[in-house]
């Protein structure tokens, strides 16, 4: 296991899927774990990456700096770097010249982290604060025209720093960097799969639980089903799954998923029809954080009064990954601003007493959908695209009713028909449809129209992390709009969203 310390970096999540991504396990604490944290996890290695600050402000992240002592590989990214040579004794001014973006590096150790790598690389930089010197018993490694020490070593202490990002794709050389820290310098072995994960995972699950038993809120999601079925595998018929259908669901996605999970899915499922107790209580809700609050609310509600049903439950499992928690809470422990509430986070009804219990939170969901595999879910669930808890209700711009409901399903039934008959269902990381409070001039049948207006929104992702807008085919987004404005009663214009994720989220609210 690599243990990464995160200095507040916009790259700490991508720092540990590159590890990832080299067949290593990886985790992210903060600054604050304390020495003997991290002595009971036994890392082979761990990074300091990045952060925004300066280790000269009033509140700058530090950590202990016993971690220096513990003979453990450490590996310091930008910030990290900095922090290092501080806490060792070597200074940090402000530069110069600030680095952001590509820079040409020149190496001038071709051994260690640098095993393999050319003479001259490029690299990429985005730092204010450079090293001016180092500490006793460290060299330089790696230079540019304008950062003298791009990179040092102290090889006898096996301590090591980078002023530029290995990690991002910028960086040609930097998976190799990596691989040459994790392998070479910490000797780890690349045995870190979804196999090995599923079977660590069922062991605790086992340990755990023991004889009591579980409840599970699925949706029919990958997240949610992957999470029933790695507990099935672990606990049997001591858990029980409640799918509440909360009426805010796609065109028939209800009968489908309990279709699906009758065919692949031997465990015990309850099905809770509630759609009306959603629909009133959303009934004049425009605020989109108001929308989820009670959403989130009723459905609690709902799932509390079915858990009840079931005597002796000790434990309440959740689908949650890193994503959501990286957006709701920041990875200081602290709140950060709120993007949009998680339905996966935020805590349980006191009164009802479970436990928690989240076996994927440290995975992304490329991770989920291997785990999927590996367990032998069916195509149609590990390949679903993400949808969200609270469901058609935030793809309602303004306010949710049984009318807007009917035309948002039937215009998401045709988008979805059209992507997947065109082969890009799989290309893509969500494709869907929102409906928008304004409506438009249009002509049908030589009659004047004033209908709705949709938004087509599709993009391209690995985690959710960030997101490209999806570059489809004139012919295609041509196709989905004719078909929308012929077949959706109560629909005269299609728009498509262009913009990415950063600046704008994923889903409209």
């Amino acid at each position: 296991m690599i243990l990464i310390i995160d200095f507040g970096s916009q790259y700490n999540q991508l720092i540990a899927r590159r590890v990832r991504e080299c067949r290593v396990y990886s985790r992210i604490y903060p600054p604050g774990v304390d020495i003997d944290t991290i002595k009971a996890l036994n890392p082979e290695g761990i990074i300091l990456s990045g952060g925004p600050s300066s280790i000269y402000e009033n509140e700058s992240p530090g950590m202990d700096s016993a971690v220096f002592n513990l003979d453990i590989p450490i590996l310091g990214i930008c910030y990290g770097m900095q922090f290092m040579v501080h806490a060792l004794g070597g200074t940090v001014k402000q530069a110069e010249k600030r680095e952001y973006g590509f820079a040409e590096l020149l190496v001038e150790n071709p051994e260690g982290l640098f095993a393999g790598i050319k003479g001259k690389t490029q690299c990429w930089m985005s730092h204010g604060d450079s090293v001016e010197t180092l500490p006793e018993g460290f060299r330089v490694t790696a230079s540019t025209e304008n950062t003298p020490v791009a990179a040092a070593e102290n090889v006898r202490k096996r301590l090591y720093g980078l002023q530029f990002h290995p990690e991002v794709a910028h960086t040609p050389e930097g998976s190799k960097i990596l691989r040459n820290f994790l392998f070479k310098t910490c000797g780890c072995k690349p045995t870190w799969t979804m196999k090995s994960f599923a079977g660590k995972s069922i062991r605790e699950i086992t340990q755990t639980v023991g004889s009591k038993k579980v409840l599970l809120g699925l949706s029919g999601g990958v997240d949610s089903s992957v999470t029933a079925i790695l507990l099935h595998r672990a606990i049997g018929k001591q858990l029980t799954c409640i799918f509440v259908d909360n009426g805010l669901l796609r065109k028939n996605e209800a009968a489908k998923l309990k279709k699906v999970f009758r065919q692949h899915f031997d465990a015990n499922i309850r099905f809770v029809n509630a759609g009306g107790l959603f629909l009133r209580a959303l009934a004049g809700i425009i605020d989109p954080e108001r929308k989820r609050k009670i959403i989130g609310r009723i459905f609690m509600e709902v799932f509390e009064a079915e858990a009840k049903k079931i005597r002796d439950a000790e434990f309440l499992a959740q689908g949650t990954l890193y994503p959501d928690v990286i957006e709701s809470v920041s990875a200081f422990g602290g709140p950060t601003s709120i993007i949009k509430s998680h339905h996966n986070v935020g805590g349980l009804p006191r009164k009802m007493k479970l436990k928690l219990i989240e076996p994927l939170k440290y995975l992304f969901k490329d991770e989920v959908r291997l785990l999927g595999k590996e367990l032998g879910l069916p195509e149609e669930l590990i390949w679903r695209q993400p949808f969200p808890g609270p469901g058609l209700a935030i793809r309602i711009i303004g306010e949710v009713t049984r009318q807007r409901l009917t035309i948002l399903r039937e215009v998401d039934a045709v988008l979805l028909d059209q992507v997947r008959s065109k082969g890009y269902y799989r290309k893509l990381w969500q494709s869907f449809a929102v409906l928008l409070p304004l409506k438009s001039v249009g002509i049908m049948g030589d009659k004047r129209t004033y209908e709705n207006i949709v938004a087509i929104r599709a993009v391209t992702s690995k985690d959710a992390m960030t997101a490209d807008w999806a570059k489809l085919p004139h012919d295609l987004l041509g196709d989905i709009s004719n078909k929308i404005i012929n077949e959706v009663r109560g629909v005269n214009r299609v728009v498509y969203d262009i913009s990415s994720k950063p600046p704008s989220t994923i889903e409209w609210e």
